[in-house]
């Protein structure tokens, strides 16, 4: 079973998307913001992290940038439904750092369900 660490600092939606994961049959853990996801992931390994860009304490592309370091091969996928600049403004730094795919809030279930799988399925690049 895949492990997916879900980093969202608006809990509902944070525990919606475990529940969706869950139910498509993923392993789910979670966190409310970058500095707990890293203590998370170097508490336990998983094979994605799904992290939103916009959080307090610690924001996804600082977050996205710690992980590399920590696991250069690791899967990421960012999401973001903006705030005071476009997510769009968001997504190429996302991308620039390290996640595989992004995500504009709101997306539909089938979508987040298939940019997981399609992720997920993807082989490890080595990186230079």
């Amino acid at each position: 079973m895949k492990k997916i660490l879900v980093v969202d600092d608006n809990e509902p939606f944070r525990r919606m998307l475990g529940r969706m994961l869950e139910g498509a049959g993923y392993s789910v853990l979670t966190a409310g913001d970058g500095v707990a996801a890293l203590a998370l992931y170097r508490q336990q390994s998983v094979d994605l992290v799904l992290t939103d860009l916009i959080m307090p304490e610690k924001e996804g592309l600082e977050t996205i940038l710690e992980l590399r370091r920590l696991a250069p091969d690791l899967k990421i996928i960012a999401m973001s439904g903006g705030g005071r600049v476009d997510a769009d403004d968001y997504f190429p730094l996302a991308k620039a750092f390290g996640a595989a795919r992004t995500l504009a809030k709101p997306f539909l279930a089938a979508e987040l369900l298939a940019t997981v799988a399609e992720v997920l399925a993807e082989p490890s690049s080595p990186r230079s």
